[in-house]
């Protein structure tokens, strides 16, 4: 009996999860009814892979345990996925409205670290964004930051590769004062 307990906690070992977890908030709710107040907990759980996977649940239940499975689930439901540059930064700058909250996120330079407050810290951690600037204005509400951290990382797009050849060649390009004593020249020429 107990080396099939053996077996299989190390079996359990060995099976690594897909996502990392992290329960951001854990409230008691409580509705009126009839006969009293009914008391629920809602948990408040964000999860990602660190290679550009993250999500936010919401689940609530008499337990916190199942709370938080089941915000879990809802979580894996609504994944989406993060373009994440070389520098372990966001490719472009960001400004996102969501109900209360105000969320402005920027690309940093490599080094420079998470600079992040509340659950965008955690979101962005469990996203695997590893040098980003980012200011949170209006709600301070664990639940509607998450939510706008969620719709800014939405708002991101990658980087096309033409869009990175315009950038980095800027001497490619023409100069306008020779262009235009050359087409004079020929101009001369043609009279």
């Amino acid at each position: 009996m107990a080396k099939k307990n053996l077996r299989k906690s190390r079996n359990q070992e060995r099976e690594q999860k897909e996502f990392q977890e992290e329960v951001l908030q854990i409230d008691r709710v409580t509705r009126v009814v009839k006969g009293g107040r009914r008391l629920r907990f809602r948990a408040t759980v964000a999860i990602g892979d660190k290679k550009g996977r993250v999500g936010v649940g919401v689940g609530k239940a008499a337990e916190v345990v199942t709370a938080i499975q089941k915000a879990v689930s809802r979580a894996k439901a609504d994944l989406i996925h993060v373009p994440i540059t070389k520098g372990d930064t966001i490719p472009h700058p960001v400004r996102v409205k969501y109900k209360a909250a105000q969320m402005i996120v920027l690309p940093a330079s490599s080094g420079t670290g998470v600079i992040a407050g509340g659950s965008l810290r955690k979101v962005l951690h469990l996203a695997g964004i590893k040098n980003v600037l980012s200011k949170n204005i209006g709600s301070r509400n664990t639940l509607v930051t998450a939510q706008a951290s969620i719709k800014a990382l939405k708002a991101l797009r990658p980087v096309r590769e033409s869009d990175r050849k315009k950038t980095s060649k800027p001497s490619d390009a023409p100069k306008k004062t020779s262009d235009k004593k050359e087409a004079e020249a020929k101009t001369d020429e043609k009279a």
